[in-house]
């Protein structure tokens, strides 16, 4: 690997462009690139045996293009593929997600804490795994939203009918007591803005996308592998409509950027 190879990102959609703007924030010297797996989305609803079959053609996919890491821009791929992908890639850095579940117990004050995910995220054993470890002293009431990622990857994100389904989703965390919500899906921080319309100001939102970014700057670092020179601007890959990516990337994504079909 070399310093100013690129940085491969992934998501089953558009979420993971909150992801990727964490890494460029943090990271500006560096060249990115990002597949969206639209073509098959709904991730939360596929098995993890599809998932880590996907993700596997990705990975190849950026390793033929020379990537120097990869980040895994979504809670539910990460829970069936980043164990896999780490035994196939041993030397090769890769920073997965997870919901912010131990910064959100030291958050709350009431003791209990929402979490909006998707189904596949809340059914794992690795979300169980981080409850055993972390929520011992706290209450956690988790949320599924199914539909939230499908309106987002039209570019909704703030139509009455989003609008309604996060209500949906939200009263029952405000009706148990939740100061503090954990936003499990990379796509849910898009739904900032219209959260903090919807919610009490002593309401905490939490996501994890800045401590990914910050992971990665860290096994970049320990390798001698961050880039200093000026970056390519960000290339975009997509399973799904290609036209239709490029008609939304401009409203979640402020940079330049092109994209391609993503065939595989």
């Amino acid at each position: 690997m070399v310093k100013d190879a690129p940085i491969g990102v992934f998501d089953s959609g558009v979420g993971g462009l909150t992801v990727l703007e964490e890494i460029q924030q943090l990271l500006p010297h560096e060249s990115l690139l990002y597949v969206a797996d639209c073509g098959y989305i709904p991730y939360g609803e596929k098995t993890p045996a599809f998932i880590c079959e996907r993700l596997h053609r990705v990975a190849a996919f950026f390793r033929e293009r020379g990537a120097k890491a990869l980040v895994i821009a979504c809670n539910t791929a990460t829970v069936a593929a980043v164990a896999d992908l780490r035994k196939s890639y041993p030397d090769w850095p890769l920073v997965g997600m997870e919901p912010a579940v131990k910064p959100a117990t030291a958050a709350t004050r009431s003791g209990v804490v929402g979490v909006l995910a998707t189904t596949g995220t809340l059914q794992s054993a690795k979300f169980a795994a981080l409850l055993d470890r972390f929520a011992t002293d706290v209450r956690v009431i988790t949320q599924p939203c199914p539909g939230l990622v499908e309106l987002i990857e039209t570019g909704d994100l703030g139509s009455l009918a989003l609008r309604q389904l996060l209500q949906r989703y939200v009263e029952p965390l405000l009706s148990a007591g939740c100061d503090t919500i954990i936003l499990g899906c990379t796509h849910y921080p898009f739904l900032k803005p219209l959260l903090a319309q919807m919610l009490p100001p002593s309401i905490t939102l939490i996501d994890t996308g800045a401590a990914v970014a910050r992971q990665l700057k860290r096994l970049l670092g320990e390798r001698d592998l961050l880039a200093s020179g000026s970056p390519d601007p960000a290339a975009f890959w997509t399973s799904g409509d290609v036209y239709h990516f490029r008609n939304i990337l401009p409203i979640l994504w402020k940079h330049p950027g092109v994209v391609r079909s993503f065939g595989a």
